[in-house]
């Protein structure tokens, strides 16, 4: 029996790349760390963090900028690795329960269909010091890609996974039938219409619609007909309304961002269906506007034991990513 974890699964922690001067963080790297201090704080209060860095002199800035914080480093596990960039949720392995025993699986990673190098990403995975079995797999799959209720069904999308820079060689069913074979879901749930302005993942699952439980769906809800996402975004959410009527689930919209724009005028991809769900939280992107309390609530209302924990994230929307994007949930016994 395998079984595809979903993110509430009892954690070991959570993974995470340090931005330095060699990523893309370059020109926003004060508040990139600031930004990733921020996580750290709100992690290490409550469960583990594996953090990859390039060299011993990050090394020992990370140690020094957490004391600064005073953050207790006792959950910390430091890891000098090397990489191209820090969106951890696409190169980091999933997480899949066969029978009694868990492993992870190393999917392909190109940089969302060779968009940008990611080659030294797609390698991490196997410089770290796991404790379960990592397999690597072949097919081209990242993290943000997919969502799974824990009980069978993945939520994707088809312009992403049917794109034809990611598996141009699988027809649908192929594909269909390889992810259900690794998997262990009997069925997927595929999204045809949504995807954000400055979004470089070609629509991934986690930037529109993501499980908070096993019931209960929350998406990025537009109302505004004047705004460019308003038909794509509605034709989404009828999709998911006949999903949760067909499926017996809550719905829960969440407010897409008043809209954030880069120097140049591009605007970014900002949305709260960037979620990370961890042991004891929830931790929502925040963006600093008018939109970030209504998204709280929202969450907060099905959040059940967990607190929502807001993190402000408005620099890493300036690289067109978000707070799930940068991290990886890694399951109990990862380490």
């Amino acid at each position: 029996m395998r079984r595809f974890l979903p993110e509430w699964h009892p954690q070991w922690g959570v993974l995470l790349a340090w931005p330095d001067p060699e990523t893309d963080w370059a020109d926003h790297l004060a508040e990139a760390e600031q930004c990733y201090l921020d996580i750290l704080a709100a992690l290490l209060d409550h469960e583990h963090v594996l953090l990859v860095c390039r060299n011993e002199s990050l090394h020992n800035r990370i140690q020094r900028l957490v004391a600064q914080r005073g953050i207790s480093a006792e959950r910390l596990k430091l890891v000098i690795a090397d990489y191209n960039d820090t969106w951890a949720r696409d190169f980091g392995p999933l997480a899949v329960e066969i029978d009694e025993s868990v492993e992870l699986l190393d999917y392909t990673f190109t940089g969302w269909g060779g968009k940008f190098d990611a080659s030294r990403d797609n390698a991490l995975n196997s410089a770290l010091p796991w404790s379960l079995p990592l397999r690597p797999q072949q097919l081209v799959l990242e993290g943000g890609a997919v969502d799974t209720d824990g009980l069978g069904h993945l939520l994707t999308t088809r312009h992403c996974l049917r794109n034809p820079n990611r598996n141009p060689t699988l027809s649908e069913q192929e594909l269909t039938d390889l992810l259900k074979a690794q998997l262990g879901v009997k069925d997927i749930w595929w999204l045809d219409h949504g995807e954000l302005e400055g979004d470089d993942t070609d629509a991934h699952v986690d930037t529109l619609a993501r499980f908070v439980d096993a019931r209960t769906l929350a998406y990025v809800q537009c109302t505004d007909s004047s705004d460019s996402h308003y038909p794509a975004l509605q034709r989404m959410e009828q999709e998911l309304q006949a999903l949760a009527h067909a499926h017996h689930l809550t719905l829960v919209p969440l407010p897409l961002p008043t809209a954030q724009y880069s120097r140049e005028g591009e605007r970014l991809p900002a949305t709260y269906a960037n979620f990370l769900i961890t042991n004891e939280k929830i931790l929502l992107p925040v963006y600093g506007c008018e939109t970030d309390q209504p998204a709280m609530d929202a969450l907060a209302a099905v959040a059940g034991e967990r607190t929502v924990t807001p993190v402000n994230c408005r620099v890493l929307i300036e690289q067109h990513g978000s707070l799930h994007c940068v991290t990886m949930q890694l399951p109990q016994g990862a380490l």
